[in-house]
């Protein structure tokens, strides 16, 4: 592989074998047991075997700091389909964004079924993202509406990072389907309106989206009839972050929303929780933008322009008048 070192190479290449070995080598006791173990899962191969042992004694060094994290390499967490995760078995990857990797996954018991599977990504706390899920899914098992995606379990890889499951929507974002289907200003009202009807009916169960954008709200057909689902539910502030000036340029569309769909208190990040009014803000913005085919301010730019200049912008910035920016 062009560019990529021995080392990394090596890794690569070995990364299935890598792993599983890794894996029954660390269940076992270190001394005479693991040795054996080792020398007849790495026969003919002493490099893997060196690569092995060395992730075991990191592994084994790291003591209760790093205990029940497993210290490899970034690239072997990496997902791929036909690899398991629980009792959901990975059938094709159909999205990533900021926070997670989305997957077809088959769910193998005690139903088999599609579902949508999200691994969050590197670099988040395990234990308070899952704690905070488990809370809000509790309320969201509440949640019964049409144009709602559920969500169905949450989980934790045996790498360590949580993963969520989700009702599997088959669809594209709403501003596609407006606009590739050339839909009439009424059409798209209507659509909106049980976009509106979701929100209400989540908002009257205690739960706010935080996140609300097109791709969040997927069009499929059914029996000829555009039907809007809102997924994500609940995942916005199940890993939700602490952020800081630093950080907001790599975290602030992951956690707490994305810049051309944010309300101003979301970017104040002042620590005081979000409420329904943040969702109806957003639900604004994707209003203006099913009309226009433009949001009211550039997301790209706001990202850019730095965080102060992107807080006075949507504090205080009027936005140009839908009917000045309508498509002719």
């Amino acid at each position: 592989m062009k560019g990529t070192n021995p080392f990394t190479h090596f890794i690569m290449a070995n990364a299935d074998a890598l792993i599983s070995i890794f894996n029954e080598a660390n269940a076992l006791p270190a001394g005479p047991e693991r040795e054996r173990f080792l020398a007849e899962a790495c026969q003919g191969n002493p490099p893997l075997q060196e690569q092995v042992v060395s992730l075991l004694e990191s592994h084994d060094g790291a003591g209760d700091f790093l205990k029940g994290t497993i210290l490899f390499p970034a690239f072997l967490l990496a997902e791929k389909p036909g690899a398991m995760i629980g009792r959901y078995k990975l059938l094709e990857k159909i999205g990533e964004g900021g926070c997670g990797v989305v997957y077809v996954a088959e769910q193998t018991e005690p139903v088999r079924r599609r579902v949508a599977l999200k691994v969050i990504k590197l670099g988040m706390d395990t234990q308070q993202v899952i704690a905070r899920f488990e809370a809000e899914r509790q309320a969201l098992a509440m949640m019964d509406h049409p144009h709602i995606a559920k969500v169905l379990e949450a989980g934790s890889t045996e790498t360590g990072r949580p993963y969520f499951v989700m009702e599997l929507v088959r669809g594209i974002r709403i501003t596609d389907f407006c606009n590739q289907g050339k839909l009439s200003t009424k059409e798209r009202l209507d659509l909106f309106t049980k976009v509106c009807q979701a929100i209400q009916h989540a908002h009257q169960k205690g739960i706010i989206h935080r996140d609300i954008k097109p791709s969040n709200i997927l069009v499929t057909l059914h029996d000829g009839v555009p039907v809007p689902n809102v997924i994500d539910f609940g995942i916005a502030k199940a890993t939700e972050g602490r952020l800081t000036d630093a950080t907001v340029y790599t975290q602030l569309h992951q956690f707490i929303g994305t810049p051309a769909y944010m309300s101003p208190e979301q970017t104040e990040m002042s620590g005081l929780d979000i409420d329904t009014r943040s969702d109806i803000y957003s639900l604004g913005v994707l209003l203006y933008e099913l009309l226009t085919c433009n949001t009211p301010f550039d997301g790209q730019k706001l990202m850019a322009s730095g965080i102060d200049a992107m807080r006075k912008t949507i504090r205080e910035k009027e936005p140009v008048r839908p009917c000045a920016r309508a498509p002719g």
